[in-house]
């Protein structure tokens, strides 16, 4: 039986990520792409953990594969926690990565360089077939820059500063990134929980 691993994504920029930091466990991933017929799961939980179980339990029944579901979002201290769980859709139900951005630098504009604290958070759900799921979490702490900076990555690389960092995430090395990163600190804890499926699906 083939180790193969359904992601609960049409992105394929967060694809890339995971197949990179997973690449060690010899596993065949798959996307949400090359299942046309599965619907992606509405992001309607009221917290990243709530999110995460929804897409991951509905895409393993529906597909009777091991799958791994992730929420992640930016949590800015000095605006309550916003965007939090709707960082995707910050500015909008169609906005994009350039929208949200803005519409987070604008929110930001008369806030000192201090008071800028805030983290990136992800969420990660493991399901089997069955619906038993796990989750795992990770943080990067870290501040707002007052511009953006760099082409790599994804949503609000441009704008985060790790902590210990210069630069923002767009502008690190996507091995250095994978390091640090919410999502980065999540596989690594998931990668046990990964194995462990798999023995027991064998």
């Amino acid at each position: 039986m083939p180790r193969e691993l359904l992601l609960a994504t049409r992105n394929r920029k967060k694809k890339l990520e995971l197949q990179e930091i997973l690449r060690e466990l010899n596993l065949s991933i798959i996307t949400l792409e090359e299942l046309p017929s599965l619907a992606e799961v509405e992001e309607d939980g009221n917290s990243f953990a709530e999110n995460a179980i929804k897409k991951a339990v509905f895409t393993a029944r529906a597909s009777g594969k091991v799958c791994l579901a992730d929420d992640s979002g930016l949590v800015v201290d000095a605006l309550g926690g916003q965007p939090g769980i709707y960082s995707a859709r910050f500015a909008g139900e169609s906005a994009g990565d350039e929208e949200n951005n803005q519409k987070l630098l604008k929110l930001m504009e008369m806030i000192e360089e201090d008071q800028r604290t805030a983290r990136f958070v992800c969420v990660i759900a493991l399901s089997d077939a069955q619906g038993n799921v796990q989750t795992v979490e990770g943080r990067c702490e870290g501040k707002i820059a007052l511009v953006p900076a760099g082409k790599g990555g994804f949503g609000y690389d441009p704008l985060f500063i790790p902590r210990g960092y210069t630069q923002s995430f767009a502008l690190l090395p996507s091995a250095t990134k994978n390091l640090i990163s919410h999502r980065g600190k999540a596989l690594e804890q998931a990668r046990p929980l990964i194995e462990r499926l798999f023995q027991g699906s064998t």
